[in-house]
Formats: structure tokens, C-alpha cells, sequence
């Protein structure tokens, strides 16, 4: 028997299957609750296992509704949601779960192990958090809140991925495709009676494409005005999430829903959150106003919005004869895979072995990866772009590493998802450089996943890590794909087969940072955004009001008026990132810390590195990660090097 789920899911049946599988989870609940004396064996891991298959169940079908979106998975999925919400609300809400995860914890306090106490004391918490302890007339509300903002969330990213389908510009004229790369061109190439066209799209690589190099200034604002004016209908679901989250977190005690946020995170209050993103804002404007400045001066016109990416391609060249296409016949997608593979294998011991099974997709692919010649996970990558496939990047888990009732190993499983330029057989996928690091970064969550040694599913691999410490091994992992020594691992000519120049590798380095104060600018507006609009009950045009006055901080180019970003702000509206989308930047301050460490000690011959994997990859969630990271460094996390990572004096 295979030791890795084979990936199924019959969207004529999923309903059906679903209700039976909660119906028997309800039943069983109510024969653990019967026992007579209740254990952690005989109550907390059983419970445990229970969610866990029905997280094996019900993956399949939310993956396939992000990469193979149609009708038919939008359907079922959205049936799916209020009933896996009901079930899920519920269980969350049992006060006999409760008291008896309260008893367990205090007769065994003696006995349990450390994986054991954390389950108990985050499981506490969940169910404190749920209102597990309130009356019946409440818990009835918030379980509708719960399904209603299941629906809403699921709603507003299908209008994203609608409005990023349904847009498409079509250009005749060749002069406005002059200056595209020539893969670009032949990408949005097509012929229609007879007459030669080109099509841009809201799809990522066609729309970075056009505003990186398109000269034509008034279809770059044309594509620019239908990017960031997506979804218009978003913005009456924004309202009615704000509104729900704010009645939840009264419900359960909170002043809002920032303050139920950081209930759970490594951040202790919003005061604190603000203060840390404010000292960056201050130490990086100065800087960011200097890049801003050059870039205006290269510029043979007043920037505005759509013009940046344009103009910044253009000095980028100048300041560091530097040209992104170039690059790209050194990053051959399926070259750069496995040339992080063999980093991962040098640095962590990893092998991969590719496996033959069927898939959702013909480009998907699976591995199983080995540690020290010992099965320990599977992987699969799906990354390339396609029209069914929601926008952005993502590593989603799907089994956990763990030890069953019966005290057998379940190993873990993860799938790597990403949106780069589609390959044929003629014609392979050219990743940008940019491209590289998101991989790297899918892949530092991944193995943060697979390589947890720990037995209690429910804080193993990436399970019980606080939100805002997920993204720490991400962003140690990316920060390798600048690194010298690692890109010669894999950049070679897809033609050729030379291997990147060491003064190609000393110009992407030094360009590393470039206007990097003012990217600092725009992640934190998104950041204090975030928390503000959280902080209690808003209109549209009062979540807009919110918006412009944080820009007149942050943003130095000013903001066109039809600009509605947060229509697609996924991540805080339909994602887990509200009132926590500063996780980035806090995270990043542990990943610079670490990651310099590293780098001082030579990378492969790393003290450091090796300390990362025993305890910060295999440690999973079972403590948390202040611990772990002391545990790690020996110190408190150092803000000074996330400036010195990203450049700014």
C-alpha cells in the first residue's frame, strides 16, 4: 500500500460523500465523549486523526477549484462551503469537547509530552476563540457569521478570477509591440482572417509583459485601469466582511477584529504592529523618495502609476546594464527545478524522485522526496499559468507528518503551486528571475512542511505555527536564489548549456535592491491598510477615505482615482492574512537574522544551516516559534539586518 494518498475527486459524488463522512465524524464524536475515562490516546489523538482525513477528503476538491477552476468544481465547491462551515462551527463550538481537553490538560499535565501540551493548549484556545464557551443563542450567530463569511470570501475571489478572465486587449498595429521580448511577442501572437493580431491579458506574465516593456503609454494605462479596477462588486463584499468580523470579535469579547487577530500571533497588540511597520515607513521614506527621485529624472515625462514598471526597466538597464530577458535562457523552468533540488540536497540532504501517477493537469508533476536515503514526503509541483488556474503563488499541504492511533507513521505531502510562462513543444518556459525567487519561496514553505518530525499532526509542519511566523522559512529560502554559489547550481543556457557569467551573477546581485525603499513603501501600505481597516466597521467609501490617507504617507507617486486595489486584495478579503498581512515584514526580520548567519558561515559548511533543519523544519509548530527561534540563534530576532537585506541605508 502506498504510503501517499492517490490524489481523486469525483465532483458527481462530493457532496454525498462529504455529508456521510461528516454524519460519521458527528457519531464518532459522540462515542468518544461516551467513554467513560477519557485520555489523550483514547480521546485527543482520535479527535485529532478525525480532522485530519477529513482534510485528505476535502483538499482535493479546493485545489482543484484553484487550479482547474470551471463550472462544475465553482458549483460543488460553493455547495461544499456551508456544510463544511456548519460541521466545522460546531465541532469548534461543543463545550463537552471543551471540558474535556480542559480536564486531560490538567490530569496529565505530569505525563504529557511538550507536541502533546501545545495541541491541548491550542486547541484550548481555538475553541475559546469559537465561543465554545458561550450560550447557545450566540454560538447559533456565529455559526451563521461563519458560513456567511465562507461564501463571501469564496464569492469574492471568483469575481478576481472572473474579471482576470474576461479582460483581454487586442493589438493590429506591430509598432505596439515594438521593444517586447521576442517570447512575449509570440505569446500574445494569433492570426484572425488572415490579419495578425496580439492579445494581452489581466493573467500575470501577459500583464507584467506589456506594463514592463509595452512603450505604447495609453495601452499600458488601459491595462493598468482594468488590472486595478477589477471586480468592482468586491467592494459591497468588503463591507459586509468587515462588518461580520467586527460582530464576531464583540461576540467573543474582543474590541475588533484586530484585536481577536493578534489573540493567536507571535505579536502581542496592534500598538506594537503599528510601531514596528511606522520605525520601517521612517527608516525607508528618505531612501525611497532618493529612488523616486532618479527614477522621475530617467523619465522623460511626469511618472504616474502605470508608467513605473516602464520607466524602472529602462534605468535598471542604464544603472546596471542589466536586461531581465537575457536572463531568461538561463532559467529554463524545468533546469531551475532541479537545480534547486540539487541545493536542497547539498544543503539539507533532500533527493527527489520523480513519480509516474496520473494528475489533475499533464503538466503536473510529483516527487517523493528522501532524506538521508529514507522516504519522508511527497511533493507536487504545478507551475505554469493557464486561464482555469487562480492567479498568484501558493504551497498547499495535504497530508501530515504524524504518528496514527496505532502508533504508525503517516508521512507528509504537499502540493507547490505557481503561475509562470506556459511551455510547448516548441517553445520551453523562460522564468524571469523574479520567477526563481517565488519559487524558492513556495518551496521554503513546502519543506517547512514535509520535513517535520513531529508526532501530534495538529502541530507538525506548518500546522500550529503562528501567522505571523509562517513566512519565515519562505523567505529564508528565497533569499539563496541571489546567491552566487547557488546559481551557478542551475542557470545555464537552455540552448547552450553555458553556465550563467559570474558578471551576469554580480549584476542581478547588485540590482537585488534597486528601488527597493520604494517596493518597502508599498508592502507596508498594504500592511498598515490592513490593520486599520480591520479595526472596526466601514462603508466603501470609507474603506476607500482609510486607503488615501495611509498613501499620502506611503505612496509618492500619486494614486489614480479609479484605482479600487482592495477590490483585489485577496489576501486579507478571501485569504488568512486579515489583520495580519504585516506577517510579511515581521517574518522577514527572522529570515534576514537567520539567513546572514548562514551566508557568514559559507553556506554548504553551515553550522547554522544544519541547526535551521533539526529546529526549525523538523520542529514543526510544536513550539512556538520565539522559542524555536532562540532556540535557533541564541538571540532575539535583529530588525537591523531585514534594512540591511533589502538595501537601505
Amino acid at each position: 500500500m502506498s504510503k501517499f494518498l492517490e490524489f481523486k475527486c469525483d465532483l458527481d459524488t462530493f457532496i454525498q460523500e462529504l455529508q456521510t463522512i461528516l454524519e460519521s465524524n458527528t457519531s464518532r464524536v459522540e462515542e468518544l465523549l461516551k467513554q467513560e475515562h477519557k485520555t489523550y490516546s483514547s480521546f485527543v489523538k482520535p479527535m485529532q486523526m478525525m480532522e485530519e482525513r477529513l482534510e485528505h477528503f476535502f483538499t482535493p476538491l479546493s485545489h482543484l477549484n484553484a487550479v482547474n477552476n470551471s463550472e462544475e468544481t465553482q458549483k460543488v465547491y460553493t455547495q461544499s462551503l456551508p456544510i463544511i462551515t456548519e460541521y466545522s462551527t460546531k465541532l469548534s463550538q461543543n463545550i463537552e469537547i471543551y471540558k474535556v481537553y480542559k480536564e486531560i490538560q490538567k490530569d496529565e499535565e505530569t505525563t504529557l509530552n511538550y507536541e502533546q501540551k501545545r495541541v491541548l493548549d491550542l486547541n484550548i484556545q481555538h475553541f475559546e476563540l469559537s465561543g465554545a464557551h458561550l450560550d447557545d443563542d450566540v454560538k447559533q450567530r456565529l455559526e451563521e457569521i461563519n458560513i456567511r463569511k465562507s461564501e463571501l470570501t469564496n464569492n469574492f475571489s471568483q469575481n478576481l478570477l472572473n474579471a482576470t478572465n474576461d479582460y483581454e486587449y487586442i493589438m493590429t498595429d506591430a509598432q505596439d509591440i515594438d521593444g517586447l521580448p521576442s517570447s512575449e511577442v509570440e505569446n500574445a501572437k494569433f492570426e484572425e482572417d488572415g490579419v495578425i493580431k496580439y492579445k494581452f491579458t489581466l493573467q500575470m506574465p501577459s500583464y507584467i509583459a506589456y506594463m514592463t516593456y509595452g512603450k505604447n503609454e495609453n495601452i499600458r494605462e488601459a491595462l493598468y485601469k482594468a488590472y486595478v479596477s477589477r471586480a468592482p462588486q468586491n467592494a459591497k463584499i468588503i463591507e459586509e466582511i468587515l462588518s461580520l468580523k467586527d460582530e464576531m470579535s464583540k461576540l467573543l469579547g474582543f474590541k475588533n477584529y484586530v484585536e481577536y487577530s493578534l489573540s493567536s500571533k507571535m505579536a502581542n497588540d496592534k500598538e506594537e504592529v503599528l510601531n514596528f511597520l511606522q520605525n520601517l515607513l521612517k527608516n525607508s521614506k528618505n531612501q525611497a523618495k532618493k529612488e523616486l527621485g532618479e527614477l522621475q529624472n530617467s523619465a522623460p515625462k511626469d511618472l504616474r502609476s502605470f508608467d513605473t514598471a516602464f520607466y524602472s526597466e529602462l534605468l535598471k538597464k542604464e544603472q546596471y546594464d542589466i536586461d531581465e530577458e537575457e536572463y531568461r535562457p538561463y532559467f529554463e523552468q524545468k533546469s531551475v527545478v532541479h537545480g534547486m533540488f540539487d541545493f536542497l540536497n547539498k544543503l539539507f540532504g533532500m533527493k527527489f524522485v520523480k513519480v509516474q501517477e496520473k494528475l489533475w493537469h499533464e503538466k503536473a508533476f510529483s516527487y517523493d522526496v528522501y532524506v538521508e536515503d529514507k522516504l519522508r514526503a511527497r511533493i507536487y509541483l504545478d507551475l505554469e499559468a493557464r486561464e482555469s488556474k487562480r492567479g498568484g503563488a501558493w504551497m498547499h499541504n495535504y497530508q501530515t507528518h504524524c504518528l496514527n492511533e496505532k502508533g504508525e507513521e503517516q508521512l507528509a505531502s504537499a502540493f507547490v503551486v505557481c503561475n509562470f510562462p506556459s511551455s510547448s513543444d516548441t517553445s520551453p518556459s523562460l522564468l524571469r528571475h523574479d520567477d526563481v525567487v517565488t519559487l524558492f519561496h513556495e518551496m521554503g514553505h513546502t519543506i517547512h512542511h514535509i520535513l517535520s518530525t513531529v508526532e501530534e499532526n495538529e502541530v507538525s509542519g506548518v500546522n500550529g505555527v503562528e501567522w505571523d511566523a509562517v513566512e519565515f522559512p519562505s523567505q529564508f529560502l528565497e533569499n539563496f536564489a541571489y546567491e552566487p554559489q547557488v546559481l551557478k547550481m542551475f542557470a545555464s543556457h537552455y540552448k547552450t548549456g553555458e553556465i550563467i557569467s559570474d558578471l551576469m551573477i554580480d549584476k542581478l546581485v547588485r540590482s537585488k535592491n534597486f528601488l527597493s525603499a520604494m517596493g518597502m513603501l508599498r508592502q507596508l501600505e498594504f500592511s498598515i491598510f490592513d490593520l486599520k481597516v480591520y479595526n472596526g466597521v466601514y462603508t466603501s467609501d470609507e474603506v476607500q477615505n482609510i486607503l488615501n490617507t495611509i498613501r499620502e504617507e506611503t505612496s509618492l507617486i500619486k494614486t489614480p482615482e479609479y484605482n479600487k486595489f482592495q477590490n483585489g486584495f485577496a489576501h486579507i478579503f478571501a485569504g488568512g492574512y486579515a489583520a495580519g498581512y504585516y506577517s510579511y515584514k515581521w517574518a522577514e526580520v527572522l529570515s534576514a537574522d537567520a539567513f546572514y548567519s548562514v551566508i557568514d558561515e559559507g553556506i554548504f559548511n553551515s553550522k547554522t544551516a544544519q541547526k535551521y533543519l533539526d529546529v526549525i523544519l523538523k520542529g514543526g509548530g510544536a513550539k512556538s516559534m520565539q522559542e524555536l527561534f532562540k532556540k535557533l540563534m541564541g538571540k532575539n530576532p535583529d530588525t537591523t539586518k531585514l534594512l540591511r537585506l533589502n538595501g537601505i541605508n
